[in-house]
């Protein structure tokens, strides 16, 4: 993934405003209005001494900016704000269209954009804490970093609708992941992964996502209360292998019977291996 270009002061502020609750760029425009006022209130007309003409030139000076800041400010904060709630309700929106279809294939009409944006509302409504996203964790390709009890997760989406992720995409993740001190990782993909990639993340505290298991959890978490929402899928737990045929398995839900809406380990060949493992 390339690195930013340089931005300005004003520009980080309102990326940085924009990666908030909305109400926050609003209370801190509010806020900031007021106190640049303030701050730019003139001094009571007074004679001036000589030698302090430097100290009255400075104080000008400064109010003279901060009268600008009392308008500037304002503005970059609402606009983040604004754009803050555009991404909540596009995430919101993502997430009920993909709760609503009837099976993963609604993924497929996705922008990359888009696919990104619901992977990390997905992630937050499994319980996680979306920190960045985009190029937050140094290079790697990462896209989302996500937190949890103080733990840090690398995710690396790949909305690939006809092609299998590889095993390079999963071993530059785990370099990345030891690299930078992520205790797991995630790889989130729209379609499935190659058998390569799937031996490789076995036994590693690497998880892969396919379409089917993506879609699963969003409709699992629309379905729970997100006040305390409890851990789905433990990215710590290397996924085992197959009781019945050896191969890697991958996290599923159950759809139907008295465990529908729990979690359980499903092997990576179904529907040609039906072997299943509870996730302890």
């Amino acid at each position: 993934m390339a690195r930013r270009q340089k931005t300005s002061l004003l520009e980080d502020l309102a990326e940085l405003t924009s990666h908030l609750p909305w109400w926050v760029g609003v209370l801190l425009a509010v806020v900031s209005y007021f106190l640049f006022g303030w701050l730019a209130t003139p001094d009571p007309v007074k004679t001036i001494a000589l030698g302090q003409t430097g100290d009255f030139a400075g104080r000008v000076i400064a109010k003279a900016f901060a009268k600008i800041g009392q308008y500037v400010l304002p503005i970059i904060f609402i606009g983040g704000a604004l754009w803050s709630a555009f991404r909540r309700w596009t995430r919101t929106r993502l997430v009920s269209q993909a709760a609503s279809g009837t099976d993963k294939s609604v993924l497929d009409g996705m922008s990359w954009q888009q696919f990104e944006l619901l992977v990390g509302d997905a992630f937050r409504l499994d319980g996680f804490n979306v920190e960045g996203r985009g190029g937050a964790a140094p290079d790697g390709g990462i896209d989302i970093v996500v937190t949890r009890q103080n733990e840090k997760y690398f995710v690396q989406c790949k909305h690939w609708k006809s092609l299998k992720v590889g095993v390079d995409v999963v071993r530059e993740l785990y370099g990345v992941m030891a690299a930078h001190g992520a205790v797991g990782g995630f790889v989130v993909t729209s379609g499935s992964f190659t058998a390569d990639a799937i031996e490789f993340a076995s036994g590693r505290n690497v998880i892969l996502v396919d379409g089917p298991v993506l879609y699963d959890m969003i409709r699992r978490a629309r379905s729970v209360p997100t006040s305390n929402p409890a851990p789905r899928i433990n990215p710590l737990l290397p996924p085992p292998n197959c009781p019945d045929c050896g191969s890697a398995m991958v996290a599923r839900a159950a759809k139907h019977g008295l465990n529908a809406g729990g979690s359980f380990w499903g092997c990576s060949r179904y529907p040609k291996c039906r072997g299943t493992r509870a996730i302890a």
